[in-house]
């Protein structure tokens, strides 16, 4: 039989762990794959987990959106990197969604297995993965300031709670110099978001023509400071192209580095998780070394290479 690890995340979403392990258990067998299951005990151990797994066929992500960044950071760090999938469990599932996960898990499984493996752009900050959005600046903390109990109680809506919270306070800017594609530029922007996702935050379709096989990403770069701006802006991503959305700068590229005025003593969001990084020049780029096993829903959507 071939070989299937799970790398679970006990505490994504309110499934009942040891029940949806025992039916993935049955239809794995089914797929000829034995299973072995593997929970998370603290944050970065899916990390820790996935750089010293033994070879296998497959490699399986239960968990949110922080925990498959966990994995695929610890894959890039392979000699030989595992072939990969991801079965989402969290309280928004950006990616999960955006590859046509529904919410019953064993139908989700059932449609993985019966899928394709796609050779996917894996971005990076400087040396650190992300697997889709890498946010900067007013509001993004939310992501991962939420408490998990009122994820739990709330789900979606506890977002917005946290936001709330934030509303009082100044928006706050950011003195830079940027370089995309070799070309220079300066300016003082209160968001920087740098994605490869048609989805960001529970909004679908941002980038309705993103490709996640073209060795590209988005760029967002924000200087409005007032709230009503913003707000007015953040409603017309679903229904305004954004290289002509006023209030945003926008670029398609795979060559992108910023440097700070100085070092700012916010954290990046990236995947949703906290990142902080003391560096006053950072550089994103791709690496195409992962494979991923992914469904078949979406696949003439999001990839070039639709075989």
């Amino acid at each position: 039989m071939k070989k299937c690890t799970i790398i679970c995340n006990p505490q994504s979403g309110q499934n009942d762990k040891k029940q949806m392990l025992n039916d993935f258990k049955e239809i794995l067998n089914k797929y000829n794959y034995e299973l072995n299951y593997i929970f998370t005990e603290y944050k970065g151990h899916a990390t820790k987990i996935t750089k010293e797994l033994p070879d296998i066929d497959l490699l399986i992500v239960a968990g949110g959106d922080g925990t498959l960044n966990e994995v695929v950071a610890g894959n890039l760090q392979r000699t030989k990197p595992l072939l990969m999938a991801n079965l989402p469990l969290g309280t928004i599932n950006d990616v999960g969604k955006m590859y046509g996960y529904t919410s019953d898990k064993n139908h989700d499984l059932e449609m993985l297995l019966n899928g394709t493996i796609k050779n996917i752009d894996t971005c990076l900050l400087n040396d650190r993965a992300f697997v889709y959005v890498a946010g900067f600046g007013n509001y993004v903390d939310v992501a991962f300031s939420t408490p998990r109990e009122l994820k739990e109680k709330y789900g979606k809506l506890a977002y917005m709670f946290e936001g709330l919270k934030k509303v009082p306070a100044p928006v706050k800017s950011f003195k830079l110099k940027y370089k995309v594609d070799n070309k220079i530029h300066y300016g003082q922007y209160s968001f920087i978001f740098v994605t490869n996702t048609t989805r960001v935050a529970g909004i679908d379709n941002i980038y309705p023509d993103a490709k996640l096989d073209d060795n590209m990403f988005e760029v967002i770069l924000s200087p409005l400071t007032s709230k009503i701006q913003i707000l007015k802006t953040i409603t017309m991503f679903k229904t305004t192209d954004l290289d002509k959305l006023e209030g945003v700068e926008y670029y398609r590229t795979n060559n992108f580095e910023i440097e700070f005025e100085t070092i700012p003593d916010e954290s990046w969001c990236l995947d949703g998780e906290e990142y902080t990084i003391h560096n006053q020049k950072l550089k994103f780029s791709i690496n195409k070394k992962l494979n991923m096993l992914v469904p078949k829903e979406n696949v003439n959507k999001l990839f070039i290479d639709k075989k």
